[in-house]
């Protein structure tokens, strides 16, 4: 496994934090999930649930050592402290001022720790003007400006549907991570990461940001809708059985035009280039779409722009998915299995290294399921002394 014999200590709850322990799990890194009495992770309660387990918890936090703390007490807070002295990585996502406040911040940690890499995950980030503030993954996407380009033309702005901001700025961290792990390899020294969800999600703007500077005057971003407004035709079709996208760029042009046996169009001055069909795309879309409707279905339309090269694939919901041989074969959609819950359906792993071809079998933790084993092989307490703060309320498990 590449990240064997690397421990982390996990502080994270809901998505964005446990988004970047989940995927080190899945790449064989030992996870300590600090979970806060009496609760824990907020995200075991949130639906789909079954049999008081939640789906989403187990998406998440497969693989993991459930380590469940009353941190208020002094023993609680004690003993945290001695596990951050013992850990490769820490990661947070806390809300602004709760680790410095129990002194787990990095510049406490680092102290007792001077290798430790500590990753803390904010919408804001930690050293902003806006530190100060809590945010969530649709704050985040408003204020990065992703929810305004998102949406119909002459609509309201639109949220992403699904948990972009969240699992885009794990991945960063994940990222940053693992290159924080290989300078400490190169120097022996450890740092710290602060990852914002804004920076993440505005790094993904490319023509959005650069029309500030080389557009037109006067020129600001907005959405398109359905079909990009500088390039043409590259947007959302309606198909005989559906919809599809088409992404007909200047090479594939003539490609398009051989499909629909239509070479008239190749010497029509309004689709001469991409910036002439752009800007007579209120002709051409027609044609395409009544193209399409000759055929019986969407897969017979799509075979045939394939067969001419041209850049297509069906807009498929989730649950379409499971029926496509691709997300089969990859791994893409994967089935796990919960010792309480069941067989659940989930987001395969993203990354595929030559030298870890398998996967390992992992399950979601209950809580604190692991606080003997953490605090016994980890910290060398006896079981006389597990058994202590478990009576004096320090530590705490539960059965979902």
């Amino acid at each position: 496994m590449i990240l064997s014999g690397i421990r982390v200590l996990d502080f994270t709850q809901y998505l964005a934090g446990p988004t970047v322990t989940r995927l080190m799990a899945e790449m064989g890194a030992e996870i300590v999930k600090v979970e806060l009495a009496p609760t824990g992770d907020p995200s075991r309660g949130l639906p789909f649930i079954k049999d008081r387990r939640s789906g989403y918890f187990i998406q998440q936090n497969r693989g993991k050592q459930s380590l469940c703390v009353d941190w208020t007490k002094p023993e609680g807070l004690a003993l945290l402290k001695e596990l951050a002295a013992k850990v490769d990585v820490v990661v947070e996502n806390s809300g602004p001022g709760v680790m410095e406040k129990r002194g787990l911040d990095y510049a406490a940690i680092s102290k007792t720790n001077p290798r430790v890499v500590m990753a803390s995950i904010s919408a804001f980030g930690r050293v902003s003007p806006l530190s100060h503030k809590t945010g969530y993954d649709w704050i985040a996407q408003a204020y990065a400006g992703v929810m305004h380009m998102t949406g119909p033309k002459d609509g309201p702005p639109h949220p992403v549907g699904l948990g972009i901001a969240d699992t885009n700025s794990g991945v960063h961290a994940f990222s940053a991570i693992g290159y924080a792990l290989f300078h400490r390899e190169r120097t022996g020294q450890g740092q710290y990461l602060d990852i914002s969800m804004i920076d993440c999600l505005f790094h993904m703007h490319e023509g959005n940001v650069q029309g500030l500077s080389l557009g037109p005057d006067g020129w600001e971003p907005h959405r398109f809708g359905s079909h990009h407004e500088l390039v043409c035709p590259v947007g959302v079709f309606k198909g005989p059985t559906g919809y599809m996208v088409i992404m007909a760029l200047q090479p594939q042009w003539k490609n398009l035009c051989e499909a629909m046996q239509r070479p008239d169009l190749l010497d029509d001055p309004r689709f001469a280039d991409s910036p002439s069909r752009a800007k007579n795309q209120g002709a051409l879309i027609p044609m395409i779409e009544a193209w399409l409707a000759t055929f019986a279905t969407n897969e017979a339309a799509i075979a045939r722009l394939e067969e001419c090269r041209v850049p297509c694939a069906p807009v498929l919901s989730p649950a379409q998915a499971e029926g496509e041989a691709y997300y089969r074969e990859r791994g893409t959609l994967r089935t796990t299995h919960d010792p309480i819950a069941g067989d659940v359906k989930i987001p395969g792993f993203p990354l595929r290294f030559s030298a870890q071809p398998e996967l390992p079998e992992l399950i979601a933790p209950t809580l604190g399921q692991h606080n003997g084993r953490v605090l016994g092989e980890l910290l060398g307490y006896s079981a006389e002394r597990i058994a202590g703060l478990e009576q004096a309320g320090v530590l705490a498990t539960g059965d979902r």
